[in-house]
């Protein structure tokens, strides 16, 4: 009876990650097959639509909010309720949370806030770390000559929190690895069976 147990869990565990993914991106259509027909229906004759416009709509205008994100009156106003929605009690926990999710992802086609996985010492090993600016300004300290120093944000397993530490340059330890890559490893503990086995480290003061 274990065994089949067993056999039945590698089935689970084998076809659950293809199934909730088919799943969410199949609710994704759905949901906004179901947010734009209406509008269309109002705007287009019901003999020019078809199944999948509301989604093709929901792409387009996604890619025009995209687009417009870079103008200077749209980036005042997404700051604007940025410190609005930060201010406002519970709501602030959930928007930040998934505020700073998003930042994990590439943002107008650039770079990630998240631009190169790194190690840093920690005790006897080694931890990663994701370097997140490559100098401290934000800290508005006056930085002695020699000691450039870059912020690395160190995740903590199973998305439950991580610290943003400065580091010198010359104690960072960059990596192969991709952020995707890197951010796999760090939340979900290094439980994975195809991980990287190989960080290549750089020598000191090349990171």
């Amino acid at each position: 009876m274990r065994k089949i147990w067993n056999t039945v869990l590698k089935g689970i565990v084998a076809i659950l990650p293809i199934g909730l993914t088919v799943y969410v991106v199949y609710w994704l259509a759905v949901t906004a097959e179901r947010l734009f027909s209406p509008v269309i229906k109002l705007l287009v004759p019901a003999r020019y639509y078809w199944p999948g416009l509301g989604l093709l709509t929901g792409l387009i205008l996604l890619y025009f909010v995209g687009l417009a994100v870079n103008a200077w009156f749209v980036h005042r106003a997404l700051r604007m309720s940025d410190a609005l929605f930060a201010r406002i009690p519970v709501v602030k926990t959930i928007y930040l949370a998934i505020r700073d999710f998003m930042r994990f992802f590439p943002s107008s086609g650039q770079a990630s806030d998240l631009r190169r996985v790194v190690l840093i010492q920690f005790g006897p090993g080694k931890a990663i770390g994701f370097v997140t600016a490559e100098s401290d300004e934000m800290l508005h300290r006056s930085t002695p000559a020699g000691n450039d120093m870059v912020a690395v944000y160190l995740p903590m397993s199973y998305m439950v929190g991580g610290y943003t530490i400065f580091l010198p340059r010359e104690l960072v330890e960059t990596t192969s690895l991709s952020v995707e890559e890197g951010m796999r490893i760090a939340l979900m503990g290094g439980v994975r069976s195809n991980a990287p086995s190989a960080l290549r480290e750089s020598s000191p003061g090349s990171a």
